[in-house]
């Protein structure tokens, strides 16, 4: 399907030019001189990744092996949460447009850093409201970063190379971020008993803390042009950013 896709009018245009034309290997290229966007962007994406599955999976599971309530009681409030947060996405997305990705990216990392004892608090309740509550305020919190993300990682990298950082630093987060954390949240859950909660909250609170390195380090792109930009002038850029 992706190979039917057309290229973009950015990328058609670096091709026509001989002296900003796409590399030839643009995996070695990224590496050579966008490897601190592909830092930023698998940083970035610590808190947004873990928070997705520890609420979107492992809240079920946390439901029915600790709380002992039914399975559909975790999916039912999940399923309200995820819907209520696919109308968010785009909304916090136009937002991003208008103030900025990092601000709003920013304010998710924070927020799901501090709502997550709060989100077990309210879990733990064993009340259906509250728990559809607590998991729509997480996934809204995922939201604000989810919402801004693609047009951030896409913005981060000039266009020779653009596919290729931003799917490294996206696909890479991804292996180590969200595919093991339902994986070590039901070990805590195994091995601590009563200090899960406080074990899962410095475990989220660490991956809020990077993304929020991350972001530091990040430059803001919402204004970025995406026609034609070189690999040596978002080099340059980055550098007098930085400086």
């Amino acid at each position: 399907m992706r190979k039917s896709l057309n290229e973009t009018e950015a990328f058609r245009a670096a091709q026509a030019k001989k002296d900003s034309a796409p590399p030839k290997l643009p995996v070695l290229e990224v590496f050579r001189t966008s490897w601190r966007e592909v830092l930023i962007a698998f940083g970035t994406r610590m808190a947004e990744n873990i928070s997705f599955y520890l609420i979107a999976t492992f809240s079920v599971t946390w439901i029915t092996e600790h709380l002992k309530l039914s399975k559909s009681f975790g999916l039912d409030a999940v399923m309200v949460g995820a819907a209520i947060e696919t109308v968010l996405i785009p909304v916090f997305g136009a937002l991003s447009d208008r103030i900025g990705r990092r601000p709003v990216y920013l304010v998710g990392a924070i927020g799901i850093g501090i709502w997550t004892p709060i989100f077990f608090a309210l879990v733990d309740q064993k009340s259906y409201p509250l728990a559809v509550l607590a998991i729509t305020v997480a996934l809204a919190f995922h939201g604000l970063m989810y919402g801004p993300q693609a047009a951030f990682f896409a913005e981060m990298f000039p266009t020779g190379v653009r596919y290729s950082g931003a799917s490294i630093g996206y696909q890479v987060a991804s292996i180590a971020a969200g595919a093991p954390a339902p994986l070590i949240a039901v070990a805590i859950l195994e091995h601590n008993g009563g200090k899960t909660v406080w074990w899962l909250t410095l475990y989220m609170g660490l991956a809020s803390v990077l993304t929020i390195v991350a972001l530091y380090f990040a430059r803001e792109t919402r204004s970025v042009s995406m026609a034609g930009q070189t690999t040596a002038e978002t080099a340059e850029e980055l550098h007098d950013a930085v400086r």
